[in-house]
């Protein structure tokens, strides 16, 4: 009986230690190593790739923002403010219908298949309501009515797929060099700057492709608009 009580004493305290040992070094060294290695080599991924202007945070470069009017009475959605660079659609975003103490977006896609409310693989003119055909067709009339300029009419095939497709998550940072070219024009108009000097910072913002080979070239929107905000200031 003596031996079994010992026996238990002993295994309870091995446990014990092992479990102290353990939890510092999981619970504390562990994390404080990585956290200490994260802020000295990565702090700007580790700390959210935030992204300031005029001493504060303005967002971050890993999530896209909508650049909107201020919604006015009797309209369904805002209207695009047209003095900046604008993103790709988010039509799979949700809104917050469980907890509505706080103001959140819901990320995702559509769900709709690439031939929804098309006819024989292609988009009719006049497609069903809530399909996809019906999306990207009133988003390119929508971006073309938007970035013709006087003098410089927008055409449905000057228009980059990104420009009327959303992506999976809904908050793509990015667009492509293509979709940043077509708006140099009405930026530049909007904001009294010159073609040229809009397009410098486009091509200044534009990533080319990871490694030379991984995903596409791409233009970070955000950043973009905050250099446009900057260049804007100083006319």
């Amino acid at each position: 009986m003596n031996n079994s009580l010992a026996n238990t004493a002993r295994l309870f305290g091995a446990g014990l230690r092992a479990l102290l040992v353990l939890s510092v070094l999981t619970g504390v060294l562990y994390p404080l190593a990585v956290t200490g290695v994260a802020q000295s080599l990565f702090r700007g991924a580790a700390n959210g790739s935030e992204v300031r202007a005029d001493g504060r945070t303005v967002g971050s470069s890993l999530i896209g923002q909508s650049y909107d009017l201020p919604l006015k009475k009797g309209e369904d959605a805002p209207r695009p403010d047209l003095k900046w660079f604008q993103g790709r659609p988010a039509n799979g975003l949700g809104t917050n219908s469980v907890n509505t103490q706080y103001h959140l977006l819901l990320s995702g896609a559509t769900n709709l298949a690439a031939d929804s409310g098309a006819v024989r693989g292609r988009c009719p003119a006049a497609p069903t309501e809530g399909t996809l055909c019906a999306q990207v067709l009133a988003a390119r009339a929508a971006v073309a009515r938007d970035n013709s300029v006087p003098g410089h009419p927008v055409t449905p095939a000057d228009i980059p797929p990104d420009a009327v497709t959303s992506s999976g998550s809904g908050l793509d940072p990015d667009i492509s060099p293509g979709y940043a070219l077509l708006q140099v024009r009405r930026v530049a108009e909007h904001n009294g700057l010159s073609v040229a000097e809009v397009r410098r910072l486009v091509d200044a913002h534009t990533e080319r492709r990871t490694l030379g080979f991984i995903g596409e070239p791409r233009v970070n929107v955000l950043e973009l608009n905050v250099a446009l905000r900057e260049e804007a200031a100083r006319h």
